[in-house]
Protein backbone atom coordinates (compact mmCIF):
# COMPACT_ATOMS: atom_id res chain seq x y z
CA UNK A 1 0.00 0.00 0.00
CA UNK A 2 1.32 3.44 -0.95
CA UNK A 3 -0.03 5.21 2.12
CA UNK A 4 2.97 6.36 4.21
CA UNK A 5 3.14 10.15 4.40
CA UNK A 6 6.30 9.96 6.49
CA UNK A 7 8.40 7.88 4.07
CA UNK A 8 11.37 9.56 2.39
CA UNK A 9 12.70 8.62 -1.04
CA UNK A 10 16.49 8.99 -1.27
CA UNK A 11 16.84 10.15 2.32
CA UNK A 12 20.59 10.50 1.81
CA UNK A 13 19.85 13.72 -0.07
CA UNK A 14 19.99 15.24 3.40
CA UNK A 15 23.76 15.37 2.83
CA UNK A 16 23.39 17.32 -0.41
CA UNK A 17 20.69 19.56 1.06
CA UNK A 18 22.93 20.37 4.03
CA UNK A 19 25.82 21.32 1.74
CA UNK A 20 23.52 23.31 -0.58
CA UNK A 21 22.24 25.21 2.44
CA UNK A 22 25.77 25.94 3.66
CA UNK A 23 26.74 27.22 0.19
CA UNK A 24 23.52 29.24 -0.12
CA UNK A 25 22.42 27.72 -3.44
CA UNK A 26 18.78 28.82 -3.39
CA UNK A 27 19.56 32.30 -2.03
CA UNK A 28 22.28 32.88 -4.63
CA UNK A 29 19.92 31.78 -7.41
CA UNK A 30 17.28 34.24 -6.17
CA UNK A 31 19.88 36.99 -6.30
CA UNK A 32 21.62 36.18 -9.61
CA UNK A 33 18.98 34.56 -11.86
CA UNK A 34 16.35 36.93 -13.20
CA UNK A 35 13.74 34.36 -14.26
CA UNK A 36 10.75 34.98 -12.01
CA UNK A 37 9.09 33.89 -9.84
CA UNK A 38 11.10 32.05 -7.18
CA UNK A 39 14.17 30.99 -9.20
CA UNK A 40 15.90 29.69 -6.05
CA UNK A 41 13.28 27.02 -5.36
CA UNK A 42 13.23 25.92 -8.99
CA UNK A 43 17.00 25.78 -9.37
CA UNK A 44 17.37 23.86 -6.09
CA UNK A 45 14.66 21.37 -7.13
CA UNK A 46 16.28 20.70 -10.50
CA UNK A 47 19.79 20.34 -9.05
CA UNK A 48 18.69 18.00 -6.24
CA UNK A 49 16.66 15.90 -8.69
CA UNK A 50 19.76 15.54 -10.90
CA UNK A 51 21.85 14.54 -7.90
CA UNK A 52 19.28 11.81 -7.25
CA UNK A 53 19.71 10.58 -10.83
CA UNK A 54 17.09 12.53 -12.80
CA UNK A 55 17.77 12.82 -16.54
CA UNK A 56 14.45 14.39 -17.52
CA UNK A 57 12.10 16.96 -15.99
CA UNK A 58 9.45 14.41 -14.99
CA UNK A 59 12.00 12.60 -12.79
CA UNK A 60 11.84 15.54 -10.37
CA UNK A 61 8.42 14.27 -9.29
CA UNK A 62 10.09 11.66 -7.05
CA UNK A 63 11.12 14.51 -4.72
CA UNK A 64 7.43 15.24 -4.07
CA UNK A 65 6.69 11.77 -2.68
CA UNK A 66 6.03 11.23 1.03
CA UNK A 67 8.06 13.52 3.27
CA UNK A 68 11.03 13.87 0.90
CA UNK A 69 10.56 17.63 0.65
CA UNK A 70 11.17 18.01 4.39
CA UNK A 71 14.67 16.56 3.97
CA UNK A 72 15.59 19.02 1.21
CA UNK A 73 14.82 22.15 3.17
CA UNK A 74 12.92 23.90 0.35
CA UNK A 75 9.56 23.50 -1.39
CA UNK A 76 9.70 21.01 -4.27
CA UNK A 77 8.34 22.36 -7.54
CA UNK A 78 6.15 20.29 -9.88
CA UNK A 79 7.65 19.09 -13.19
CA UNK A 80 5.21 21.25 -15.18
CA UNK A 81 6.44 24.32 -13.26
CA UNK A 82 10.07 23.36 -13.88
CA UNK A 83 9.45 22.94 -17.62
CA UNK A 84 7.84 26.38 -17.81
CA UNK A 85 10.75 27.82 -15.83
CA UNK A 86 13.37 26.40 -18.22
CA UNK A 87 11.52 27.61 -21.31
CA UNK A 88 11.73 31.19 -20.03
CA UNK A 89 15.53 31.17 -20.31
CA UNK A 90 17.34 33.23 -22.91
CA UNK A 91 21.08 33.24 -23.63
CA UNK A 92 21.51 36.05 -21.09
CA UNK A 93 19.74 34.04 -18.40
CA UNK A 94 22.01 31.07 -19.11
CA UNK A 95 24.97 33.39 -18.54
CA UNK A 96 23.42 34.29 -15.18
CA UNK A 97 23.43 30.58 -14.36
CA UNK A 98 27.12 30.56 -15.32
CA UNK A 99 27.69 33.23 -12.70
CA UNK A 100 25.72 31.18 -10.17
CA UNK A 101 27.90 28.17 -10.95
CA UNK A 102 31.03 30.26 -10.43
CA UNK A 103 29.69 31.56 -7.12
CA UNK A 104 29.05 28.02 -5.88
CA UNK A 105 32.52 26.98 -7.03
CA UNK A 106 34.13 29.85 -5.13
CA UNK A 107 32.18 29.11 -1.94
CA UNK A 108 32.93 25.38 -2.06
CA UNK A 109 36.62 26.02 -2.67
CA UNK A 110 36.70 28.53 0.18
CA UNK A 111 35.17 25.84 2.43
CA UNK A 112 38.07 23.50 1.70
CA UNK A 113 37.39 21.85 -1.66
CA UNK A 114 39.66 24.12 -3.69
CA UNK A 115 43.28 23.85 -4.79
CA UNK A 116 44.42 26.99 -2.99
CA UNK A 117 47.96 27.83 -4.09
CA UNK A 118 48.72 24.27 -5.24
CA UNK A 119 49.16 23.53 -8.97
CA UNK A 120 45.96 22.69 -10.84
CA UNK A 121 45.52 20.97 -14.20
CA UNK A 122 42.55 21.82 -16.41
CA UNK A 123 41.35 19.46 -19.14
CA UNK A 124 39.51 21.02 -22.06
CA UNK A 125 37.26 18.84 -24.24
CA UNK A 126 33.91 18.63 -26.00
CA UNK A 127 31.27 15.93 -26.10
CA UNK A 128 28.22 14.94 -28.13
CA UNK A 129 24.82 14.97 -26.43
CA UNK A 130 22.77 12.77 -28.72
CA UNK A 131 19.07 13.54 -29.26
CA UNK A 132 16.28 11.76 -31.11
CA UNK A 133 13.89 13.55 -33.43
CA UNK A 134 14.17 16.85 -35.26
CA UNK A 135 12.22 19.08 -32.87
CA UNK A 136 15.28 20.07 -30.84
CA UNK A 137 16.32 23.62 -31.65
CA UNK A 138 20.02 23.78 -32.55
CA UNK A 139 20.52 20.02 -32.77
CA UNK A 140 22.48 19.04 -35.87
CA UNK A 141 24.91 16.53 -37.31
CA UNK A 142 28.58 17.19 -36.62
CA UNK A 143 31.80 15.39 -37.46
CA UNK A 144 30.61 12.27 -35.64
CA UNK A 145 27.50 12.01 -37.88
CA UNK A 146 25.35 11.89 -34.72
CA UNK A 147 22.33 14.15 -34.29
CA UNK A 148 22.72 16.21 -31.12
CA UNK A 149 24.44 19.09 -29.39
CA UNK A 150 28.17 19.69 -29.00
CA UNK A 151 28.92 21.40 -25.64
CA UNK A 152 32.39 22.57 -24.63
CA UNK A 153 33.62 21.55 -21.15
CA UNK A 154 36.55 22.17 -18.84
CA UNK A 155 37.22 19.85 -15.89
CA UNK A 156 39.65 19.81 -12.99
CA UNK A 157 41.92 16.82 -13.56
CA UNK A 158 42.55 16.09 -9.90
CA UNK A 159 38.90 15.83 -8.81
CA UNK A 160 36.71 15.65 -11.93
CA UNK A 161 34.84 18.88 -11.11
CA UNK A 162 33.39 20.74 -14.08
CA UNK A 163 34.89 24.22 -14.03
CA UNK A 164 32.99 25.69 -16.98
CA UNK A 165 30.56 24.61 -19.70
CA UNK A 166 29.36 26.25 -22.89
CA UNK A 167 26.37 24.75 -24.69
CA UNK A 168 26.73 24.77 -28.49
CA UNK A 169 24.71 23.58 -31.45
CA UNK A 170 25.50 20.20 -32.90
CA UNK A 171 27.26 21.43 -36.03
CA UNK A 172 29.86 23.45 -34.07
CA UNK A 173 33.45 22.36 -34.60
CA UNK A 174 35.46 21.20 -31.59
CA UNK A 175 37.47 24.43 -31.38
CA UNK A 176 34.66 26.88 -32.02
CA UNK A 177 34.71 29.57 -29.33
CA UNK A 178 37.64 27.87 -27.56
CA UNK A 179 39.73 31.04 -27.22
CA UNK A 180 37.03 33.02 -25.44
CA UNK A 181 36.06 29.97 -23.42
CA UNK A 182 39.68 29.56 -22.25
CA UNK A 183 39.92 33.22 -21.22
CA UNK A 184 36.65 33.01 -19.28
CA UNK A 185 37.79 29.76 -17.72
CA UNK A 186 40.99 31.26 -16.33
CA UNK A 187 39.08 34.20 -14.88
CA UNK A 188 36.60 31.88 -13.17
CA UNK A 189 39.35 29.77 -11.63
CA UNK A 190 41.30 32.76 -10.37
CA UNK A 191 38.22 34.47 -8.91
CA UNK A 192 37.16 31.20 -7.29
CA UNK A 193 40.45 31.02 -5.40
CA UNK A 194 42.92 29.02 -7.52
CA UNK A 195 46.06 31.09 -6.91
CA UNK A 196 48.65 28.47 -7.85
CA UNK A 197 50.11 27.53 -11.26
CA UNK A 198 47.56 26.43 -13.87
CA UNK A 199 48.10 24.02 -16.75
CA UNK A 200 45.71 23.54 -19.67
CA UNK A 201 45.59 20.19 -21.50
CA UNK A 202 43.62 19.63 -24.69
CA UNK A 203 43.45 17.39 -27.75
CA UNK A 204 44.04 18.34 -31.37
CA UNK A 205 40.55 19.77 -31.81
CA UNK A 206 41.73 22.81 -29.82
CA UNK A 207 45.10 23.21 -31.51
CA UNK A 208 45.03 26.88 -32.49
CA UNK A 209 47.30 29.89 -32.24
CA UNK A 210 44.38 31.74 -30.66
CA UNK A 211 44.09 29.23 -27.80
CA UNK A 212 47.87 29.28 -27.33
CA UNK A 213 47.82 33.09 -27.24
CA UNK A 214 45.06 33.03 -24.62
CA UNK A 215 47.20 30.73 -22.47
CA UNK A 216 50.27 32.93 -22.88
CA UNK A 217 48.33 36.13 -22.16
CA UNK A 218 47.09 34.68 -18.87
CA UNK A 219 50.40 32.99 -18.02
CA UNK A 220 49.02 29.45 -18.12
CA UNK A 221 51.16 26.49 -19.12
CA UNK A 222 49.67 24.49 -21.97
CA UNK A 223 49.93 21.00 -23.45
CA UNK A 224 47.92 20.64 -26.67
CA UNK A 225 47.94 17.72 -29.10
CA UNK A 226 49.18 18.77 -32.55
CA UNK A 227 47.46 17.48 -35.71
CA UNK A 228 49.58 15.63 -38.25
CA UNK A 229 49.87 18.51 -40.71
CA UNK A 230 52.79 19.08 -43.08
CA UNK A 231 54.72 21.29 -40.65
CA UNK A 232 54.43 18.82 -37.78
CA UNK A 233 55.43 15.90 -40.01
CA UNK A 234 58.48 17.81 -41.21
CA UNK A 235 59.51 18.60 -37.63
CA UNK A 236 59.11 14.94 -36.62
CA UNK A 237 61.21 13.81 -39.59
CA UNK A 238 64.01 16.05 -38.32
CA UNK A 239 64.38 14.08 -35.06
CA UNK A 240 67.45 11.88 -35.36
CA UNK A 241 67.26 8.15 -34.66
CA UNK A 242 69.61 8.52 -31.69
CA UNK A 243 67.32 11.17 -30.14
CA UNK A 244 64.46 8.74 -29.45
CA UNK A 245 64.26 7.48 -25.85
CA UNK A 246 62.46 4.14 -25.28
CA UNK A 247 59.66 4.08 -22.71
CA UNK A 248 57.56 1.34 -21.10
CA UNK A 249 54.62 0.39 -23.30
CA UNK A 250 52.18 -2.45 -23.81
CA UNK A 251 53.33 -6.05 -24.24
CA UNK A 252 52.20 -5.95 -27.86
CA UNK A 253 54.29 -2.98 -28.89
CA UNK A 254 57.17 -0.57 -28.32
CA UNK A 255 57.32 3.18 -27.86
CA UNK A 256 59.87 5.99 -27.85
CA UNK A 257 59.72 9.70 -26.97
CA UNK A 258 61.56 12.42 -28.87
CA UNK A 259 61.60 16.21 -28.82
CA UNK A 260 62.26 19.10 -31.18
CA UNK A 261 61.54 22.82 -31.47
CA UNK A 262 58.48 23.91 -33.39
CA UNK A 263 56.82 27.18 -34.34
CA UNK A 264 57.00 30.25 -32.14
CA UNK A 265 58.94 28.94 -29.17
CA UNK A 266 57.00 25.68 -28.70
CA UNK A 267 58.43 22.40 -27.59
CA UNK A 268 57.15 19.60 -29.81
CA UNK A 269 57.20 16.35 -27.86
CA UNK A 270 56.49 13.24 -29.90
CA UNK A 271 55.63 9.69 -28.87
CA UNK A 272 56.49 7.11 -31.51
CA UNK A 273 54.81 3.71 -31.25
CA UNK A 274 55.19 0.44 -33.11
CA UNK A 275 52.78 -2.42 -32.57
CA UNK A 276 53.95 -5.99 -32.97
CA UNK A 277 52.53 -7.55 -36.13
CA UNK A 278 51.88 -11.30 -36.54
CA UNK A 279 53.74 -11.05 -39.86
CA UNK A 280 56.63 -8.55 -39.55
CA UNK A 281 56.89 -6.04 -42.38
CA UNK A 282 60.07 -5.25 -44.27
CA UNK A 283 60.11 -1.71 -42.89
CA UNK A 284 58.76 -0.76 -39.41
CA UNK A 285 55.46 1.10 -39.37
CA UNK A 286 55.51 3.86 -36.76
CA UNK A 287 52.63 5.94 -35.43
CA UNK A 288 53.34 9.41 -34.13
CA UNK A 289 51.47 11.30 -31.40
CA UNK A 290 52.75 14.85 -30.95
CA UNK A 291 51.82 17.76 -28.70
CA UNK A 292 53.09 21.31 -28.30
CA UNK A 293 53.88 22.71 -24.89
CA UNK A 294 55.75 25.49 -23.12
CA UNK A 295 56.17 23.53 -19.89
CA UNK A 296 59.54 22.94 -18.32
CA UNK A 297 60.71 19.48 -17.41
CA UNK A 298 61.78 16.18 -18.84
CA UNK A 299 60.07 15.16 -22.09
CA UNK A 300 59.24 11.68 -20.77
CA UNK A 301 57.46 13.10 -17.72
CA UNK A 302 55.56 15.63 -19.82
CA UNK A 303 54.48 12.91 -22.25
CA UNK A 304 53.18 10.76 -19.40
CA UNK A 305 51.29 13.72 -17.96
CA UNK A 306 49.79 14.64 -21.33
CA UNK A 307 48.45 11.10 -21.72
CA UNK A 308 46.58 11.56 -18.45
CA UNK A 309 44.36 14.06 -20.30
CA UNK A 310 42.15 11.00 -20.91
CA UNK A 311 40.70 11.38 -17.38
CA UNK A 312 38.43 14.08 -18.82
CA UNK A 313 36.41 11.29 -20.42
CA UNK A 314 35.66 9.84 -16.98
CA UNK A 315 34.32 13.20 -15.79
CA UNK A 316 32.18 13.53 -18.93
CA UNK A 317 30.86 10.00 -18.44
CA UNK A 318 29.83 10.85 -14.88
CA UNK A 319 28.27 14.11 -16.02
CA UNK A 320 26.12 12.25 -18.53
CA UNK A 321 25.28 9.09 -16.62
CA UNK A 322 25.17 10.54 -13.12
CA UNK A 323 23.99 14.14 -13.43
CA UNK A 324 21.47 14.34 -16.25
CA UNK A 325 23.40 15.53 -19.31
CA UNK A 326 22.69 12.32 -21.23
CA UNK A 327 19.33 13.85 -22.13
CA UNK A 328 18.40 17.37 -23.27
CA UNK A 329 14.75 17.52 -22.21
CA UNK A 330 13.46 20.59 -24.02
CA UNK A 331 12.92 21.60 -27.63
CA UNK A 332 14.21 25.08 -26.78
CA UNK A 333 17.97 25.64 -27.19
CA UNK A 334 18.37 28.04 -24.24
CA UNK A 335 16.35 25.73 -21.96
CA UNK A 336 18.76 22.92 -22.78
CA UNK A 337 21.69 25.28 -22.19
CA UNK A 338 20.30 26.03 -18.72
CA UNK A 339 19.82 22.30 -18.12
CA UNK A 340 23.51 21.72 -18.98
CA UNK A 341 24.73 24.32 -16.47
CA UNK A 342 22.46 22.91 -13.75
CA UNK A 343 23.79 19.43 -14.54
CA UNK A 344 27.33 20.64 -13.88
CA UNK A 345 26.17 22.09 -10.56
CA UNK A 346 24.70 18.72 -9.56
CA UNK A 347 27.86 16.96 -10.76
CA UNK A 348 30.04 19.25 -8.63
CA UNK A 349 27.81 18.95 -5.55
CA UNK A 350 28.38 15.19 -5.53
CA UNK A 351 32.13 15.76 -5.62
CA UNK A 352 32.02 18.42 -2.91
CA UNK A 353 30.09 16.04 -0.65
CA UNK A 354 32.84 13.50 -1.32
CA UNK A 355 35.64 15.99 -0.63
CA UNK A 356 34.22 17.97 2.28
CA UNK A 357 32.15 15.24 3.94
CA UNK A 358 33.70 11.89 3.07
CA UNK A 359 37.31 13.04 2.82
CA UNK A 360 37.81 11.78 -0.77
CA UNK A 361 40.94 13.52 -2.02
CA UNK A 362 40.89 12.49 -5.69
CA UNK A 363 38.26 11.90 -8.35
CA UNK A 364 35.20 9.87 -7.38
CA UNK A 365 32.43 8.03 -9.20
CA UNK A 366 28.99 9.57 -8.73
CA UNK A 367 27.28 6.20 -9.11
CA UNK A 368 29.11 4.82 -6.07
CA UNK A 369 28.35 7.81 -3.85
CA UNK A 370 24.71 7.84 -4.93
CA UNK A 371 24.24 4.14 -4.20
CA UNK A 372 25.92 4.20 -0.80
CA UNK A 373 25.00 7.59 0.63
CA UNK A 374 22.08 9.14 -1.28
CA UNK A 375 19.76 6.25 -2.21
CA UNK A 376 18.96 5.43 1.41
CA UNK A 377 15.31 4.80 2.32
CA UNK A 378 14.14 6.76 5.34
CA UNK A 379 11.21 7.88 7.44
CA UNK A 380 10.51 11.13 9.27
CA UNK A 381 8.86 11.21 12.69
CA UNK A 382 8.32 13.97 15.22
CA UNK A 383 9.15 13.87 18.89
CA UNK A 384 9.26 16.75 21.38
CA UNK A 385 8.86 19.28 18.54
CA UNK A 386 11.85 17.82 16.73
CA UNK A 387 11.93 16.04 13.41
CA UNK A 388 13.88 12.77 13.37
CA UNK A 389 15.08 11.07 10.21
CA UNK A 390 15.14 7.30 10.66
CA UNK A 391 17.47 5.35 8.36
CA UNK A 392 17.76 1.55 7.95
CA UNK A 393 19.31 -0.58 10.66
CA UNK A 394 22.63 -2.17 9.70
CA UNK A 395 23.12 0.03 6.64
CA UNK A 396 26.65 -0.93 5.51
CA UNK A 397 27.87 2.66 5.29
CA UNK A 398 26.04 4.09 8.30
CA UNK A 399 29.22 5.19 10.08
CA UNK A 400 30.57 7.02 7.04
CA UNK A 401 27.16 8.61 6.42
CA UNK A 402 27.00 9.95 9.98
CA UNK A 403 30.57 11.26 9.83
CA UNK A 404 29.84 12.98 6.50
CA UNK A 405 26.69 14.62 7.87
CA UNK A 406 28.50 15.92 10.95
CA UNK A 407 31.33 17.35 8.85
CA UNK A 408 28.94 19.13 6.49
CA UNK A 409 26.95 20.57 9.38
CA UNK A 410 30.17 21.94 10.88
CA UNK A 411 31.34 23.66 7.67
CA UNK A 412 32.27 27.33 7.93
CA UNK A 413 31.32 29.22 4.74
Amino acid sequence: MFDDDHAVADAGLALVATLSGKLGLAEAADELVDVRPFPGKRVATLVHAMVAGADCIDDADVLRSGATGEVLGHPVMAPSTLGTFLRKFTFGHVRQLDRLSETMLARAWAAGAGPGDAPMTIDLDSTICEVCGRQKEGAAYGYTKVLGYHPLLATRAETGEVLHVRFRKGSAGSGRGAERFARELVGRCRRAGASGPLTLRADSGFYSRHVVKACRDHKIAYSITAPQNAGVKKAIAGIGEDEWTPIAYTESGEAWVGETAYGDGHRLIVRRTKLSEPQPTLFPIFRYHAFVTDRLGDALDLDADHRRHAVVELAIRDLKEGSGLAHCPSGDFSANGAWAVLATLAHNLVRWVGKLGLGITGACVAKTIRRRFFAVPGRITRRSRRRLLHLPTAWPWAGEWTMCFERLCALKT
